[in-house]
């Protein structure tokens, strides 16, 4: 990207040796030149090809491809950021050794990217180039904004500026994992993050026009049987099944700041320290199935109605035991009802649902589309 100069000149404050006399004549301070350089604009990218890494097909390498098209903008929200560090994800392999993700092939991947904006929006934006940023593709069929290439397009609400005390380096992995961690508290279970100045997601889907929200996850994001008085409340207790994984880790940190207590199973052995840290309430070791069930079930007084997997059907059907009572909660609303009837239990399965329900037991999916596709729900986050 070229940048042009201007030089202009100012009047620098007179020095000591420069106020002595000579035959009665006192010396003026000389003229310093001073560089500034402009801010580059939109006008000033003139880049139309770049380097990419392309996959033809499953199971096959990356290829590296020189002088493809730098992508696109399509619409007033979008802006082209200049790629610096890509952020890994497993999807990133799952894509080119099982075919996940992969809308049309060939294909561009890559979920999280840091960089540089060089092209701002069209509309009025609070982005200006040269801004440092992360932007977090999980639109994967669009491959204008995936990562694994020099340049890539990102909606206005899936973009965070970065303040200087934090490198690129450090932001990139962040994106996705900080973005279905926070998904899976604020929608699917309900958490409200406004008391620690965040978001109250499920205020904000709530509102969202069911038209404007994809057909697969409007029954997630509309009907997940939470209601306002049955939201998880401070001191409520969260477990994780996986907690050591990178959205596991968020996710333990954003409960507890939102005032959750979170309970960690995983190997202890090679994690526990650092989640500790983080500062998880409980660990468990997962090592042992049977007795990290038990275990649950006890800590929590058999009443635990927050839960969240991020490994598989196996451990997600784990914990549905553990959160579980045996029994379906009472639905019955009569007067004689006492209302201590055992509540509905809240399960977010990341990576797959056991194929058998569980009594009492609701399971979640990750609505990740509503990262992209609902503005005020990315906006929000970002």
């Amino acid at each position: 990207m070229s940048t042009t100069s201007t030089t202009t000149t100012s009047n620098s404050p007179p020095t000591k040796r420069q106020h002595h006399e000579h035959d009665g004549v006192v010396e003026k301070p000389r003229k310093r030149r001073q560089t500034i350089r402009e801010e580059p604009t939109v006008d000033s990218f003139q880049v139309t090809h770049q380097e990419v890494l392309l996959l033809h097909g499953v199971k096959q390498p990356y290829i590296h491809t020189p002088k493809y098209e730098i992508p696109q903008i399509k619409n007033d929200s979008e802006m082209l950021v200049k790629v610096t560090v890509i952020g890994l994800n497993p999807i990133d392999w799952k894509a080119s050794d099982f075919g996940w993700g992969l809308p049309t092939l060939p294909c561009i991947s890559g979920r999280d990217l840091a960089g540089t904006v060089v092209k701002t929006p069209k509309r009025e934006s609070r982005f200006k180039v040269g801004d440092k940023v992360i932007a977090v593709s999980t639109d994967y069929r669009d491959s204008r904004k995936s990562a694994y290439q020099e340049y890539a397009i990102a909606s206005e609400h899936n973009v965070c500026r970065l303040p200087p005390s934090i490198s690129t380096i450090d932001a990139a992995p962040i994106g996705v994992a900080y973005v279905a961690a926070a998904l899976m508290l604020g929608v699917c279970i309900g958490l409200d993050f406004s008391n620690v100045h965040g978001p109250d997601l499920f205020t904000i889907t709530r509102k969202l026009d069911p038209e404007s929200v994809p057909k697969d996850i409007r029954e997630e994001v509309f009907n997940s049987n939470i209601t306002p008085a049955l939201r998880p409340k401070r001191g409520d207790w969260l477990a994780i099944w996986g907690g050591s994984s990178a959205t596991g880790c968020i996710a333990l940190q954003l409960a507890k700041l939102a005032g959750l207590r979170v309970v960690c199973i995983l190997d202890v052995a090679r994690n526990g320290a650092r989640m500790l840290k983080l500062g998880a309430d409980l660990l468990i070791d997962r090592l042992d199935t049977e007795r990290a069930v038990e275990i649950v079930r006890s800590v929590t007084g058999g009443e635990l109605t927050w839960g969240i997997d991020t490994r598989g059907k196996e451990s997600a059907g784990l914990l549905a035991r553990a959160m579980s009572s045996g029994e379906a909660p009472s639905d019955d609303k009569s007067e004689g009802d006492s209302g201590k009837s055992r509540p509905l239990g809240h399960l977010v399965a990341l990576t797959g649902r056991p194929s058998s329900p569980t009594p009492g037991i609701q399971y979640h999916t990750l609505p990740i589309k509503l990262f992209h596709e609902a503005a005020p729900v990315g906006e929000a986050l970002m």
